[in-house]
């Protein structure tokens, strides 16, 4: 079993949609049964809700159902619990390695390394407009696809 936690910071937007990206395409692969899922932010703003409603609105218009999901705050279990935690954009990262043993590090990375797009952090679309939550779905559909082919890879050997 493969166990992979998203980060973002207060788990509300982008680390439940990766979650529910990752999940969904995941299954499509094949892989459902062998990783199991789940996503945390760095901040305890937000334990215990649901994700914005714009996060899900906009992930349910391309068949991703996040409304099961609840926001959680990263725990110290963590750290040895999931093979790969995947930070959303480079400050929750720097968090994570604070928090995270030192020879645990290796475990961490970021989301966006899996993808195509060039770029290095998901925005956070709080603050904005519907389109950086379409822009967040681009970004992490992508990272999502080439995770999962990753993994897919690392299976095989």
């Amino acid at each position: 079993m493969i166990k992979v936690l998203f980060v973002c910071m207060g788990n509300i937007c982008r680390s439940p949609t990766a979650e529910g990206v990752f999940r969904t395409l995941s299954e499509r692969a094949g892989l459902g049964g062998r990783i199991e899922i789940d996503s945390a932010g760095t901040h305890g703003y937000h334990i215990g809700a649901s994700p914005d409603p714009r996060t899900q609105k906009a992930a349910a218009m391309r068949g991703y159902d996040l409304s099961k999901l609840r926001a959680r705050r990263v725990r110290e279990a963590d750290f040895l619990r999931f093979d790969h935690i995947l930070a959303m954009d480079r400050d929750n990262l720097a968090s994570l390695r604070q928090a995270c043993p030192t020879e645990e590090r290796h475990r961490l990375g970021l989301m966006l390394d899996f993808g195509n797009s060039g770029e290095r952090d998901v925005p956070d679309p709080y603050y904005g407009g519907p389109e950086g939550f379409e822009r967040v779905l681009d970004l992490i559909e992508d990272a999502a696809a080439g995770l999962v082919e990753t993994l897919r890879e690392r299976s095989r050997d």
